[in-house]
Parts: C-alpha cells; structure tokens; sequence
C-alpha cells in the first residue's frame, strides 16, 4: 500500500502550518469534504463519533461492539508545564467563560459518550475485567506527564493549536473503552482491545490511543496504531479527515486496526454520511441489556455446537436463516438468564414455555444447555422428531384462558408469536408474581384480529413496539426493549424482568389488566347484557399462591382449546388454524392456472396463436413479445378469473411470478423471459439451493417448446427443461415417494 505523506496543514480555524519536526510524525490518509444543506454540523459529527465509540461493529464488521468504562474531564499540559492538570469541570478562559458556541458543541459531544450500564443510563457500564474509573485517572496522570517530553504527541493531540499558543487551557472528555473483537472458529478466544480515547470538542478532535500492559501489569500508552479523527473548516466548507500518528507504527492486524486505506476510505465515507443524516432509528442499540463480550463467545460456540442442524434441515424454509437466528436468540437469553441468575444470587436454571414455538429449534437449544421448558404450537412440525425426547414439544392451541396459565414457570418465550404476541405479558402476569416474558414481536396482532394503527406519525413497527409496551406497563412490569443481532428486520426484543408493584397489589393489578383488555375490544368480557367479567379469581389465586419452581413442567399442559366462553379473558380471539391453507395461488387448480398462462402469453406476444411447438429460433427470429403493465393484463381478463385470482395472497402478480420459467415480472410490468439472458447464478448459494439446481434439471416439460410459436430460444443441451417426454427425468420428490412407498 502506498501512502501519500504530506505535511499536516490543519486549516481550523485558520490555524498555522505545523514545524517540520511535527510534519515527519503525521500523515493524512484520508479527507472528504462534507456538504451539509440542513446545517447540522459540528453536532451531527459528534453524533457519528458516538456511533465509532459505542457501536464500531456497524462500521467494522469483525467487530462484535465496545464497552465504555470509564471516563472523567482532563485538560492537556502546557509545553513548559511539569505535570497534568485534571479538572471535575469546565476551564474559563481569559473572559471568564466557555463560548458559546463551544458550549453548544460541547453537549452534542457528551451525549453520544455517556453510555450506561444495563438499566442503568448515564453510568459507564461495568464487567470483569474492567479498570476503575481510580485507574484511569492514574493512567491519564502518567500519559500526561510524558506528553511534556514528547512534543510530537502533544502537537498530535492539541490539533489546531499547535505552533500557536493558547491563551487557556480548556476541557478534554477522556473516555477508557474496550473494543470486543468478533469470534470465530479460526479465532475462537480474541482477547478485547483496550484504547483511551482523548475528545477535544473546542478543536473538533478524537485521538484513539491503544493501551498495552506494562511489565508490572499496568496499563499504558502504547505510541503505535494511534489515530485521530478531525472536523475541520475552510472557507465555509466543512471536512473531516483521517490523521496517523507515526505512520511507520502502523501496524494492521485486520480486527481491531485495518489497513490504512479502510481508515481513509470505508470508516471516512461512513463517518461523512452518519454526520449529516438527521433521522434518528428510534431503536436501542443491539444487545444493550447484556454483555457484548459474553455473547460474542457463547454466540460463536453455539453456532459451531449447532452447525449441523443446516445440513438436515427437513422444513422448506431456509435453514441458514432459521438455525442462525435461533441460535442468536437463544444466546441472547442464556446471557440474559446468566447475569439475571447473578443478580438474584441463585444457581438454579430458569425455566421457560414458549408459546408457538414453530420449528422448536429455540427450545430445543435452551434445554439442550440446561434449562428445562416445554415449546407448544398448533401444528407438529416435521423436525421435531430429530430432537430427542430431552426437548419436550406439544402440539396443542393457546387460548387465553383461566386454564392457559403457567404458575410454576419462570419464563414466557414468544418468537414472532403472531396473534399470541400481546398476550404474553398478560399470561405472564397472571400466572404468578416471578413469571416473567420475553416476546420478540413480528405480525402486528391485537388482543383480537389484526392490530389497528392510531398514530401516523410514526413507523406501523414502532407503534406496534409501543403498543407492546404499553400491554406489559399496564399489566405491572417493568417493561425495557433491546435489539438483537439477527438476520430479520424485526429485530426488537421487549424483556419484562420485574414487576413494578408489591404482591400485596395484585388483585387491584388484575382489575386493571381487565379494564385496560375490554378497553381494546370496547366490548363487554361475558355474554351481551351483563357487566365486564371480573378480574379472574383463579389467575389473582395463582399469582399469589405460587411464587415459582419447575413443577408446572410436569403438569398437566393447561392449553386446552375446549374451554367455556365463560372462562375467556377477551370474547372474539381466534387462535390460528391448525392446517393453514395456502393462499399464494400454488393451490389453484393446474387446468385454471395453465389457462391464465396462455390467455396472458398470447396477450404480450401480440395476439400470435400458440398452437404447438417449433424449431428452436435465432436470435434474430425469436419473438419475444412486448411488455404490458399489470393493470393492463389484468384489464384483458374476465372477471371470474379476476375474482379467483383476489381470493390468493398477491392475485396475478403472485400467479406469474410462480411461472417463472414464462414470464419475469420487474417493476409492475410483465414481460416473457428470454431464457438466453438468463446471469449465472451467485458463486456463493445456501446448500440447499446448490443442490436444488442440478436435481430439478430436466425435470419439468419447456413451456417455449410446447406452446411459443418458434419454440424455444435455446438448443436442448443448454436448456434447463425437457423439449419433448423423451428428455424428462423423474423428480426427486417423485423419487422420495417412490422409496416411502
């Protein structure tokens, strides 16, 4: 790599150019100019600084997160001083105040710095291993000091201020954080990457120091691999740049420290973007409620543990999706449960239900390392054999009921639990005062029938969330939200650990639960013309009476569908079917969906009659037909079929997209596909799909080569289907059956 050394000229403020002894210790490896049209700088830099400090994993991929541990106020020596001078506030300068405008930038850079613990904001969060904030004040004393022999460092950090001298000192936010490294097989036990990170908000500088262990064990500065990330102005344009400290320090291992041309190029152009985007997600950052450090090895531990289930997958979903989100999911709960357990100072597992628990690979895990639980859903799946008989899955509707209680239980799962989703808390909280939940919401369900928006001026997901919230507050917990790292965009987790009332207040809790359930519905619990069922007698009983254990595990499933109308908690809820008929037009019958195919074919080839095969056709010859909206298609057909085609989830979109070998659907229009066209498929397929291409070839009859007036547009060796029955291979399913049979 080749890296264009030129001397630092730091134009903020209209600063001076550096001495040559201080142009031989910096390089500028990389500057961009940002354009900022809604005037959100300086403040929208420390913003994207925040995100590099406390989430560098959305920038770095190898990295899992960062912790910050500590930090205090400090300010930089003078050259002539002979030690450091530490503040617990605000510098005055000559006139006796911070200005302004250094004030105001000063709070957009404290923000983003003040991360806390979990649940406990504005501390800096604490785990093993940590220096306390006592250490860091004795490491910045000795840095300090010997920034007075080393001049080259002190003009490093001063930024602007170097050559000049300042009329007073003023604040600096040093921040002690440490960088969690990514895991991974072929580098399972990384140790974190501690660095001290030194914020000059006056000057629009960060400084990140690494930090190595001296001969008696304690922490210094190490003089390699130091960097600084400036904002700078010129002529009314801002800049943000990249500055190393001694290049030839540099030492690149990948991970922590990439290659400069990353520095000056990837984490630059993101940096840039971040500064000047004013949206803000609204959404926590990923894994707030628990350690970063511990989920990134028991994450990697527990994929390699569970790799396998990939490769024998029985279900039609995708098993890399499905396997790797449920191994997140449960790692994010055995970290939740460890620390929980450390808090209540207990050794016993906790024990778990989860309510629709689908494929049961989540339960499956968490009874595998150790917790005992139960899943239940409507519908037995295919891979629930494969388990063993250590996972316990039951086949069996929810209903919200007295029966559907758990009161020996320690947790509610509930997995994109659907229409059981805001249930949970309330089942939760009836069945005893130590139940608590977790619920990672999906579909958007209300206690009854789909969920309903009320406010426009926020995301449907994000009222959803809210409205979650909302159920768990009024049902007394303690409700608090984190986002998981999975590969779904329903990503946000609610946790409800504790309740927010004594158990002494838990029948007037339960009338409130009732009152707050009939106000959703705006209808009465019992038949038409009594009074609002009371709050149920047996689920106040339960709560107090049953203060927790695993006895309800070996108990009677209490998820019957028989129960009396009288028992309901809400009249109208609708658990789902236990065979879902398929509404994506692959039920319609082939006679129907053959003549659909033809009318639209004959449609975009304009009017051409499709009576039999052809030779194959040229390049030149072959008629590829016109295109025509959807609505213009759908315009061609009777309104019988239209009708049919409404009662299917996407009507006639759905249908030719499903006949793909025929027609390709971009952008609201409908062509006939030109199979010569047709890219490569990606170097890189899920298993399954690599196996699926060379299985299905020549499995099928070509549409072209029966029905296009020229036939087919390729020869038959490079067609993937049949010209003709003599070309036909049985197919795998064909196959399969045969052996079953």
């Amino acid at each position: 790599m080749t890296l264009t050394r030129r001397a630092v000229e730091l134009r903020h403020l209209g600063a001076p150019p550096l001495g040559s002894s201080v142009r031989q210790t910096m390089a500028e490896v990389g500057r961009k100019a940002v354009c900022d049209p809604g005037a959100l700088l300086p403040g929208g830099f420390w913003e994207a600084v925040g995100v590099w400090l406390e989430r560098p994993q959305v920038a770095n991929k190898r990295l899992c997160g960062a912790r910050l541990e500590a930090r205090r106020s400090a300010v930089l020596p003078r050259a002539e001083a002979g030690g450091p001078r530490t503040s617990a506030g605000p510098q005055l300068g000559t006139a006796g105040r911070v200005p302004e405008e250094s004030r105001g930038r000063r709070a957009a850079a404290t923000a983003p710095l003040l991360a806390g613990a979990p649940g406990q904001p504005g501390k800096a969060g604490v785990e093993e291993g940590d220096v306390p904030a006592s250490e860091l004040d004795s490491l910045w004393s000795d840095f300090s000091r010997s920034l007075c022999g080393n001049r080259e460092m002190l003009a490093f950090l001063a930024g602007s201020r170097a050559g000049s001298r300042p009329e007073a000192q003023h604040e600096l936010d040093v921040v002690l954080r440490t960088v969690i490294l990514k895991s991974s097989p072929h580098r399972p036990l990384l140790a974190p990457t501690r660095e001290m990170v030194v914020q000059d908000v006056l000057n629009g500088t960060v400084t990140f120091l690494p930090l190595e262990d001296d001969d008696e064990g304690n922490l210094k500065v190490k003089m390699s691999n130091v960097y600084q990330i400036q904002l700078s102005r010129c002529r009314e344009e801002w800049f943000i740049s990249v500055l190393i400290f001694c290049p030839e320090r540099w030492h690149p291992d990948g991970i922590a420290y990439p290659k400069l041309t990353w520095l000056g190029e990837e984490l630059l152009t993101k940096l840039a973007r971040w500064s000047v985007e004013s949206g803000k997600s609204g959404f926590k950052s990923t894994l707030s409620l628990i350690s970063v450090l511990k989920y990134s090895r028991a994450y990697w531990a527990l994929k390699e543990k569970y790799k396998d289930m990939v490769k024998v997958w029985p279900e039609v979903t995708d098993p890399e999706k499905f396997v790797y989100e449920d191994v997140a999911i449960a790692t994010y709960l055995l970290i939740l449960w460890e620390e929980e357990r450390a808090e209540r100072g207990v050794t016993a597992k906790q024990s778990f239900v989860d309510l629709g628990c689908g494929n049961g690979l989540l339960v499956h895990i968490l009874s595998s390392e150790g917790h005992p639980g139960r899943g239940i859903d409507i519908r037995r799946r295919k891979i629930w054999d494969m388990y063993g008989p250590q996972t316990r899955l039951e086949e069996g509707a929810i209903t919200p009921n007295d029966k559907t209680l758990f009161p020996d239980v320690d947790w509610l799962i509930g997995n994109h639990s659907d229409e059981l989703t805001p249930w949970i808390p309330v089942i939760a909280a009836r069945s005893s005062y130590n139940c608590r939940f977790f619920v990672l919401p999906c579909c958007f369900f209300d206690f009854v029938g789909k969920y309903q928006r009320r406010q426009s001026g926020k995301t449907q997901y994000r009222e959803y969330l809210d409205f979650i919230t909302e159920v768990g507050s009024t049902c007394g917990f303690h409700v608090e939200e984190d986002c998981l790292r999975i590969p779904s965009t329903k990503r946000v987790c609610l946790v409800g650990k504790s309740r927010t009332y004594p158990p002494s207040r838990e029948l007037s809790l339960d009338e409130q639960r009732t009152r707050y359930i009939n106000s959703r519905r705006g209808c009465p619990l019992g038949p038409p013309g009594r009074e609002p069922a009371p709050a149920s007698p047996q689920a106040a009983a339960s709560s107090v009476h049953h203060p927790g254990g695993h006895g309800a595990l070996h108990g009677a499933a209490g998820h019957t569908p028989e129960a009396r109308a009288s028992e309901l908690w809400l009249l109208g809820f609708q658990p789902r079917e236990k065979a879902q008929r398929r509404r994506n037009c692959a039920a319609l019958p082939r006679d129907f969906v053959d003549q659909v195919v033809l009318q639209v074919a004959h449609l975009l080839l304009g009017g051409t009659q499709l009576t039999g095969s052809s030779p194959s056709g040229t390049l030149k010859t072959w008629n590829r037909g016109e295109s025509l909206s959807l609505a213009e298609v759908a315009s061609e057909l009777d309104r019988e079929t239209l009708q049919r085609l409404k009662r299917e989830c996407g009507g006639l979109q759905t249908l030719l997209r499903n006949n793909h070998q025929v027609f390709e659907v971009l952008d609201g229009r409908v062509h006939i596909r030109d199979w010569r066209e047709q890219k490569p498929p990606k170097k890189k397929q899920p298993e399954a799909k690599r196996k699926l291409v060379p299985e299905a070839f020549k499995t099928r009859v070509c549409w072209f080569f029966m029905h296009h007036p020229d036939g087919c547009a390729l020869p038959s060796p490079c067609c993937p289907f049949a010209h003709g029955p003599g070309e036909l291979r049985p197919s795998l399913t064909a196959r399969t059956e045969e052996r079953v049979s």
